[in-house]
């Protein structure tokens, strides 16, 4: 069974971007560019691919598809495309944007958890909640894995890793990786 992976960027005070939806903030390293295109080349946007020396058709090793609220969607919008992981199925729930006509994007206004548990019984790779906050919320039941790189950096403010009701959820270490600049990417398996 496919499991729902949770893997997100935040800060040491829990955000996930600054209260503009900034990004910018978080500290990147020589060690963590290369080990990020090696490790996990399937949340390498398509269009940043050929920026940074990767091949466009570098395969995925975790994931075949992501899911995205509207503000993870937005920043490749931005960038001049409507499918930032064209190498990924991409699910992009809202309620406010028109459908996209590109055939790897599927814009859903429905329930998140129906569609999360129909994907998990389908065959393929894992499925990457990419973000955002109210997704994971609405998903917290369903995520199966944590992967955090957390960066030595405070915000202050910003978005928060996820919002919903008070549902404690236990998750233990499964293994952590340190670069030099001390960012630490952190496995976490659901107890």
């Amino acid at each position: 069974m496919r499991k729902l992976v949770y893997y997100v960027a935040v800060s040491l005070d829990g955000y996930i971007a600054g209260p503009q939806d900034e990004v910018e903030f978080y500290p990147i390293g020589e060690d963590m560019m290369g080990w990020f295109g090696e490790a996990m080349p399937d949340t390498v946007p398509t269009h940043v691919r050929e920026m940074i020396g990767m091949p466009i058709d570098t395969p995925n090793r975790h994931f075949d598809t992501v899911l995205m609220g509207r503000g993870s969607y937005e920043p490749g919008l931005a960038a001049g495309t409507d499918s930032p992981f064209n190498h990924l199925k991409q699910y992009v729930f809202s309620r406010t944007l028109a459908p996209v006509e590109n055939p790897q994007v599927e814009v859903v206004s429905g329930d998140a958890v129906e569609l999360v548990r129909r994907l998990k019984k389908e065959e393929g790779l894992d499925i990457w909640l990419c973000g955002g906050a109210d997704l994971a919320g609405q998903l917290l039941g369903e995520i199966d894995q944590l992967i955090i790189k957390s960066y030595p950096v405070l915000a202050g403010a910003g978005q928060p890793m996820i919002v919903g009701n008070f549902d404690p959820t236990l998750f233990k270490v499964a293994q952590r990786r340190e670069f030099a600049n001390g960012t630490q990417v952190t496995w976490f398996d659901r107890i």
